[in-house]
């Protein structure tokens, strides 16, 4: 039986390389991947995945309204589909975290999705959450901080580089707006 997996990390810990890096191992051996990016994250632009070391793909774009177990039968049912990657998954809804069960238990496909545990609040977003409880197998991708201690926060910085405590909990950016700390050092920046 297939299995639903998530790789989660603060900022900056390879989660999109390694995704792709998965997708290109399923299609060397001429199994067919579908690739997913929310519509949210444009820094590639729509319907791409792009790692900070240059590897590139087109991806299905999803929305928060999408029925990602109705897309993925569809075309499964055209050709047959070996794996699921999800990129930046803390922007599933618990509806589709749930619709991506299904992808694994009905359609008997695995489906790896790769995101954020948290946000720059430490606190975690409803993608996250959804697959922490309902993912079969939690892997941790990890990062370090400036320390070399291992990173497991997201602080966003604002234009002076001073760490922000209050915003959105959305806010699509890269190394410019946040940057990945231990706990001991995501604390110290905020306070200061």
């Amino acid at each position: 039986m297939a299995k639903l997996y998530f790789y989660y990390s603060a900022m900056n810990a390879g989660k999109s390389t390694v995704l792709l890096q998965s997708s290109y191992n399923y299609q060397e051996r001429g199994m067919r991947t579908l690739l997913f990016a929310p519509v949210v994250d444009q820094r590639a632009g729509i319907g791409r995945i792009a790692s900070r070391i240059g590897l590139e793909a087109d991806a299905n774009p999803f929305s928060a309204t999408d029925d990602l177990y109705k897309n993925v039968a569809t075309e499964h049912t055209d050709k047959p589909v070996s794996c699921v990657l999800i990129d930046e998954a803390q922007f599933l809804t618990r509806q589709q975290v749930e619709q991506l069960c299904l992808v694994a238990d009905e359609l008997d496909i695995p489906v790896l999705c790769y995101g954020l545990r948290t946000d720059f609040r430490a606190q975690l977003f409803e993608g996250s959450t959804a697959l922490l409880a309902l993912a079969d197998d939690l892997i941790e991708l990890k990062t370090i901080c400036h320390c070399g201690r291992k990173a497991t926060m997201n602080l966003r910085v604002g234009p002076d580089g001073k760490g922000l405590r209050d915003g959105e909990q959305i806010e699509i950016g890269g190394n410019d707006r946040y940057v990945a700390m231990c706990r001991a050092h995501y604390h110290e920046a905020l306070a200061n």
